[in-house]
């Protein structure tokens, strides 16, 4: 009776099983790892230059993972609520936002110069106007250049919050956050994005100061 009661109990029957909880646990700790850097974020106990990073790491890892993951966890939001995670700001950047705070409202995170943050932006649009036509259209393709060309047009002085490349890439991070990372970009989709981009990037042009 006793050895019965001090028998092993396994949480996992094979090792496909065991890859599985270990998933679980990692996904359960980005996501708590994301309320308390948002919240240390949101008191000022991290800096921007540190917290972006961070950010932008847990992000990706969560990305990925949750790809990984699409059969056995279809939804993060019921993962939560099954073990009982309270972590609203979590929530909002990993399913809502998916970009560092500081990108998303313009916090001054680099020191980089103008004309620096100016030939960045130009960077960044043609690397991502040359992925579509190279037709990179895979969300973990096409995410990057977008995520990163929104970070450097907030580096612009120049530019409002409003400003039309500001909202266009905000709204198609948005749209590409609700896919999988293996998901595809319709010709459609494609199509569009593509002409967003040259639109943005006439305007962006037109926005600079004109030298005299």
């Amino acid at each position: 009776m006793a050895a019965d009661m001090m028998k092993e109990v396994k949480l996992w029957n094979d090792k496909r099983e065991r890859e599985m909880y270990d998933n679980f646990a990692d996904l359960f700790a980005i996501i708590r790892t994301m309320e308390k850097l948002e919240k240390a974020y949101v008191r000022d106990v991290i800096s921007p230059k540190d917290y972006e990073p961070e950010c932008t790491k847990l992000i990706a890892q969560f990305k990925t993972l949750t790809t990984s993951l699409k059969d056995t966890v279809p939804s993060v939001d019921r993962f939560m609520e099954t073990y009982k995670m309270d972590c609203p700001a979590a929530v909002n950047r990993l399913l809502v936002s998916g970009i560092p705070a500081t990108v998303e409202h313009k916090a001054q995170s680099s020191d980089m110069g103008t004309a620096v943050a100016v030939a960045e932006c130009v960077q960044h649009f043609i690397t991502a106007m040359d992925s579509l036509k190279l037709n990179m259209m895979a969300v973990d393709q096409v995410h990057p250049p977008l995520s990163d060309l929104l970070s450097a047009l907030n580096k612009v002085p120049q530019l409002s919050s409003d400003f039309e490349g500001k909202v266009k890439m905000r709204e198609w991070i948005s749209r590409l956050n609700k896919m999988s990372a293996a998901d595809e970009l319709t010709d459609q989709q494609a199509r569009q994005l593509l002409f967003d981009l040259e639109t943005s990037y006439n305007a962006f042009i037109n926005a600079l100061p004109k030298s005299s």
